[in-house]
């Protein structure tokens, strides 16, 4: 009889060879304490924390744990229903009043999940009759909000306005409507999209627009809304998807639009109508952070000074990393061969970050995506520029050593 587990022989397989090879899961590492926003306890050593998209370092502020424990003895710790059943307390309402007015829309509507804020909005917008143009390389939960989606889907060449262009005057004439969905930055390799452009695509071929400003809420533009914001083509953009597991340092996910119609996407949006809604701790906890966030800009300008000093830094020692400044910065190796032992050996000199590894990076090679802190010290910084040097002449990824 055929085994129901046989489908992940392949995967199976692939691990137990990464494990052979480095003596470690990657996708099992346990942070046992976190000591600050940017250190933490992993097998027993204080590591540097540059892999958690905790960009503002938020995730420890103590006015987010104070409203989080004063919520707890107010409301309990959870709500045991969906929103459009018993799971909408007071709570829900204020902080999707307060997500909807800092970014200036109509509406708001909170996921429990960034992940199901993608899932609900895509599946749900566009119907059988309609269109879902698509950046090649978009996050899983648009490509997993597309397939629950009976429209047909279109992808253009990542980061391509003149490709997006072509794909959607091929459909003039044709019935039905368009969604164009694209990210701010893109969580694999930091690369930023240039969103004047395809905000003009949209304009001038009459689609809609849906930003994911996920990794970008909180980054970019002068109030932290995003690359919409910051091109200044926040108008030209329907929907804005987000999360709060990034720059909030909390959980779950929203959407803002100046769309009425919102309101009926609540009633017909399946991942939002059969989902327990989020716990009033957490609630409490990303209205405070959103507080935070409002009143401290200096933690973007510290954020991308951060990102700018270890980008050059990478590059000074001679690694291939990511083109543009952003907080997520990916450094791309040519090899399982110098990915795997460069992973462990950076793990071993006490920096974390993420191992990517194909098919799920862009280009089919693998990567070491980082993620930079507002609350990072240049000291750290410099630790880890350092450690990341010699851990790439271990295993190959520099061919010479760079001087400092």
């Amino acid at each position: 009889m055929t085994s129901l587990f046989s489908k992940f022989d392949g995967t199976a397989s692939a691990l137990g060879a990464l494990v052979q090879a480095g003596g470690r899961n990657p996708f099992a590492v346990v942070i046992e304490k976190p000591i600050s926003s940017t250190v933490g306890v992993i097998e027993g050593r204080e590591t540097l924390l540059f892999g958690t998209n905790n960009y503002l370092g938020l995730s420890q502020s103590e006015r987010a744990i104070k409203a989080a424990q004063d919520a707890v003895g107010k409301y309990g710790v959870g709500t045991t229903g969906s929103r459009i059943a018993n799971g909408t307390q007071s709570l829900h309402r204020q902080l999707e009043q307060r997500i909807a007015a800092y970014f200036g829309r109509r509406d708001a509507m909170v996921f429990s999940t960034g992940y199901q804020a993608n899932l609900g909005m895509i599946s749900t917008l566009v119907g059988k009759d309609d269109y879902l143009i698509l950046d090649a390389d978009s996050h899983a939960s648009i490509y997993d909000g597309s397939r629950l989606s009976p429209a047909q889907v279109i992808r253009f060449r990542h980061n391509d306005a003149e490709d997006l262009h072509k794909r959607l005057k091929r459909l003039d004439g044709t019935p039905g409507a368009k969604l164009i969905v694209v990210e701010g930055i893109y969580s694999m390799t930091g690369n930023v999209a240039p969103i004047a452009e395809m905000a003009a695509v949209k304009r001038e071929t009459g689609a809609y627009l849906l930003v994911d400003e996920a990794h970008s809420f909180g980054v970019m533009g002068e109030k932290g809304l995003g690359v919409a914001e910051e091109a200044g083509v926040e108008a030209d953009v329907d929907f804005v998807v987000g999360t709060f597991s990034k720059s909030l340092g909390t959980v779950g996910g929203y959407c803002v639009s100046d769309h009425p119609e919102l309101e009926m996407v609540r009633l017909n949006c399946r991942p939002y109508m059969f989902t327990a809604s989020l716990p009033p701790e957490v609630i409490a906890a990303t209205m405070a952070a959103l507080e935070d966030m409002q009143e401290h800009p200096e933690l973007r300008t510290h954020l991308m000074a951060n990102a700018a000093h270890l980008h050059a830094g990478f590059h000074r020692i001679g690694l291939n990393a990511s083109r543009q400044v952003s907080p997520v910065i990916a450094v791309t190796l040519e090899s399982l061969e110098q990915a795997i032992p460069m992973w462990n050996r950076l793990l071993d000199l006490g920096v974390y970050v993420n191992l990517s590894l194909p098919p799920a990076t862009p280009d089919h090679r693998p990567l070491l995506r980082c993620s930079v802190m507002a609350t990072h010290t240049p000291a750290q910084i410099d630790q880890a520029i350092e450690i990341f040097r010699q851990a790439g002449l271990e295993a190959g990824a520099i061919a010479e050593p760079a001087a400092l």
